[in-house]
């Protein structure tokens, strides 16, 4: 028996010790350390943990407060193409009134949803959030209407999800870009609805840019009069509700419900069939509609002027697309098509009239 207890009076003083050192060594770690540790206490196994991150193409010394895909997000929030989403289309061009959605409100009501999400589901909220906020960073002026032409007239192609890359990766800060992480870039590129992101939180804002246009669309064209509420088939709202406050509790209850320790971002068959089958209906009755998409004729015009226009008077954009041309290789077009992707609509309109109408009739 007294050895027992010798024993026991031992294991315990070494208990005590590690204890001690334990605490000792966290008291020298600095904050983002800290945090780190957390999230591995906090968040479920399947999260994407910072400290785990496959880093960055150019290494760079952690930040001693910031975890790493906290630093990305706020990156992305400080670029000066996160500000200038609030002045591009996100459905409606020009509206008369000040409450439609533009670029930037979308990429904000997607963050909400996706960030409600992943911490439902205890995953990591700095890296979707990251993944939500530069999901857009690469839409054109005037919306879907700008991607359309650009597709069409530049040799090379254009699709906004990978314009949102070569902005993170080649255009921002100087040419140098935001050297962003891995798994923030992958989120960003996988956004649309054949993506395949590698984390789940990737798939959850792949998610949540469908979900929030789909709602906030229907919430827009009912306050432009293009429907109203009652128009939409019963066999869409008597499943996911009567107004977008109830849609989205609904579909985000069930994304929730259904992927909570599964290791995946799923939802129920029914939910999801009753979504999806709301945006082709979407599709039908806004998104092609004449009255909500009028003006997109014009504008479609104005970006080809646009481009063709600066393809043969290079020197007219600024000096660092000019670079890109003579000192890292890229083609005209290509170029061209970031200068004019960049634009703001009112800029674009801008620069159309500037080029287009002399300044004495200006006043007209």
């Amino acid at each position: 028996m007294l050895i027992d207890l010798n024993i026991n009076f031992k294991r315990g003083v070494k208990e005590v010790k590690e204890d001690y050192n334990q605490d000792k060594l966290i008291s020298k770690m600095n904050i983002r350390q800290k945090l780190e540790q957390r999230e591995h206490e906090i968040l479920s196994p399947y999260a994407s943990f910072s400290d785990s991150s496959e880093g960055r193409d150019v290494y760079e010394e952690p930040c001693d407060i910031r975890p790493i895909y906290q630093r990305d997000r706020d990156r992305i929030l400080h670029s000066k193409s996160f500000r200038r989403l609030k002045h591009k289309t996100q459905v409606f061009l020009a509206p008369e009134g000040d409450h439609y959605r533009t670029r930037l409100t979308h990429t904000l009501e997607v963050s909400q949803t996706a960030r409600t999400i992943a911490k439902a589901l205890r995953l990591n909220e700095d890296l979707t959030e990251a993944i939500a906020l530069g999901h857009d960073l690469g839409h054109t002026p005037f919306g879907h209407a700008g991607e359309r032409v650009l597709n069409r007239v530049c040799p090379e192609g254009f699709e906004h999800h990978i314009q949102s890359i070569r902005i993170v990766e080649k255009l921002e800060n100087h040419g140098r870009g935001l050297n962003l992480t891995k798994e923030v870039r992958d989120g960003i590129l996988n956004h649309q609805t054949i993506g395949k992101p590698k984390t789940l939180e990737g798939k959850i804002v792949r998610l949540a840019d469908k979900i929030a246009y789909i709602n906030h669309d229907i919430d827009d064209a009912i306050r432009g009069h293009i429907i109203q509420e009652e128009d939409i088939p019963s066999e869409f709202t008597d499943i996911l509700g009567h107004s977008s406050r109830e849609r989205l509790n609904t579909i985000i209850h069930d994304i929730i419900i259904n992927s909570e320790g599964t290791g995946d971002i799923i939802m129920s068959e029914k939910i999801q069939q009753a979504m999806f089958k709301m945006r082709k209906y979407m599709f039908k009755s806004v998104y092609t509609n004449p009255v909500a998409k009028g003006e997109e004729a014009k504008a479609e015009s104005m970006v080809a002027w646009l481009f063709e226009y600066y393809v043969k008077n290079l020197e007219l954009m600024p000096e660092e697309f000019l670079e890109m041309i003579e000192e890292k290789g890229e083609t005209v077009t290509r170029v061209v098509c970031d200068y004019i992707a960049g634009m703001t609509d009112r800029f674009a309109v801008a620069k159309f009239k500037e080029l287009n109408i002399p300044r004495s009739w200006s006043i007209y």
